[in-house]
């Protein structure tokens, strides 16, 4: 049985573990190599601004995945939040991270002289809210996602908040099929993400949205 419940101050060092642990093996399972790092950019910003918006699923006690959502307002923008935790982690000090920066730059610069669009958060008064999910591979196929969404749906509703957008990649194909069959879409051109690679290849961003009835 897959427990669905929002996130509680005592939860903080188990979902902290679990971050580093959820999404093995997908494209985005690490960015530029630094846990601590990511996690002050897609988790800690959630759980310390706008904790009423987190859920975790939870099997026989243990935590197994969790829903990252923003209602629009408390969570800082993410190139804020990147630019923050690009200084406080000196994380252009760091072989790895500063080569994935530096790829970033080259990557932006490339597609602006192609006029190709550019990846990025989404800024449409229908879609203000936006949400992030993780599972252990366990859990997937368990209903532990589904009923994360559940929770955030009626989130949304008890809010009045109009609509939620999510970014995943064109690429996870196992993933944007789920968002696909609880009802969201794809919105907009679907760009290249700067500086991320998997299996040697470039990914795309894919953003997805879907009013709150």
């Amino acid at each position: 049985m897959v427990e669905i419940r929002r996130f509680c101050e005592v939860d903080r060092p188990a979902l902290r573990a679990l971050f580093g642990r959820a999404g093995e093996g997908a494209p985005t399972a690490s960015l530029w190599g630094h846990e601590e790092s990511e996690a002050a950019i897609y988790l800690t910003p959630y759980m310390d601004l706008e904790p009423e918006s987190l859920f975790v699923a939870v099997v026989d006690g243990e935590l197994v995945g969790y829903l990252t959502g923003s209602l629009g307002t408390a969570v800082p923008p993410e190139n804020a939040r990147m630019e923050r935790a690009i200084r406080e982690h000196r994380l252009l000090l760091r072989r790895r991270s500063a080569a994935f920066f530096a790829r970033s730059l080259r990557d932006v610069a490339g597609a602006t002289v192609r006029r190709q669009p550019a990846a990025g958060e989404l800024h449409d008064p229908r879609w203000p809210a936006h949400l992030h999910i993780n599972l252990l591979p366990q859990a997937r196929g368990t209903g532990a996602a589904a009923g994360l969404m559940d929770a955030w749906s009626a989130r949304l509703r008890e809010t009045g908040t109009p609509g939620c957008y999510l970014q995943t990649l064109v690429e996870n194909r196992r993933a944007t099929r789920f968002f696909e069959r609880v009802g969201f879409v794809a919105h907009g051109p679907a760009p290249a993400v700067p500086g991320l690679r998997y299996e040697g290849g470039r990914v795309h961003q894919l953003t997805m949205v879907r009013p709150a009835a």
